[in-house]
């Protein structure tokens, strides 16, 4: 990454090739729902794909400022959730599988809007403004 680059279109890649992988996995789960004995795969958390990289804090410039907190909320989640058997004698609910792929797929298209908007910014503070 070149010093003009900023950090953002990094970590943005590598959340598009995250979430690309992601995609593959879960629709391998939903390709194998009706394979006895199949269990169903994750990918890993974003979280530690980055290693660490997010627990970054906001640095206060002024005393004045709020001082930043992580929100719980975006810990990562859990590898290890069990899956209950289905039918068929593996670990594959469609339910679950297709929420997992709602999910990735609505990160997809917020990581791209980020992208986008960061490349109109820096066109127009370049004069390239359409």
């Amino acid at each position: 990454m070149s010093t003009l680059e900023p950090q953002i279109f990094d970590v943005a890649g590598k959340r598009l090739a995250w979430a690309s992988e992601r995609q593959a996995v879960l629709a391998r789960n939903i390709a194998n729902i009706s394979t006895p004995g199949f269990q169903a795969k994750d990918s890993p958390d974003f979280q530690m794909v980055l290693g660490g990289t997010l627990g970054v804090q906001p640095v206060r410039t002024d005393p004045n400022h709020m001082e930043g907190t992580v929100d719980p909320g975006m810990s990562a989640r859990s590898m290890t959730e069990t899956t209950a058997r289905t039918t068929d004698k593996n670990g594959v609910r469609l339910e679950e599988q297709l929420m997992k792929v709602a999910d990735t797929e609505t990160l997809n298209s917020t990581v791209t809007a980020i992208f986008k908007s960061y490349m109109t910014m820096f066109n127009v503070a370049l004069g390239k403004a359409s």
